[in-house]
């Protein structure tokens, strides 16, 4: 199972950009998915996720900001963030559960929101 994520890069506060991690070797479809992130100096967080049947939950630092979403004939799952904000600054990490129990992490894509 490889999850690979992309999106990335540098934004001014306030601009938007969109994560992309598409899995290979597992059904996404079938799986629940994760997006994480770690500050400098911080510990990782949970930023949103979204089950098998496409419940959605979010941090409250993200709420009304960031969108979770999944294209399954894409094997792919997308974090949009909008207003983003220097805090949001931190690498992002994507991460599946799939039906047995199992866990994969994907390497990271940063995110850099300057001010």
């Amino acid at each position: 199972v490889q999850l690979q994520a992309s999106g990335g890069g540098l934004v001014q506060a306030g601009g938007s950009l969109r994560l992309s991690c598409t899995g290979s070797g597992t059904a996404i479809s079938r799986n629940d998915m994760y997006w994480y992130r770690q500050g400098p100096g911080k510990e990782r967080e949970l930023v949103a996720d979204i089950n098998r049947i496409g419940v959605k939950n979010y941090a409250d630092s993200v709420k009304g900001r960031f969108t979770i979403s999944r294209d399954n004939a894409k094997k792919t799952v997308y974090l949009q963030m909008n207003g983003l904000k220097p805090e949001d600054t931190a690498m992002y990490y994507c991460k599946t559960r799939t039906v047995d129990y199992s866990i994969y992490w994907g390497r990271g894509t940063q995110v850099t929101v300057s001010s």
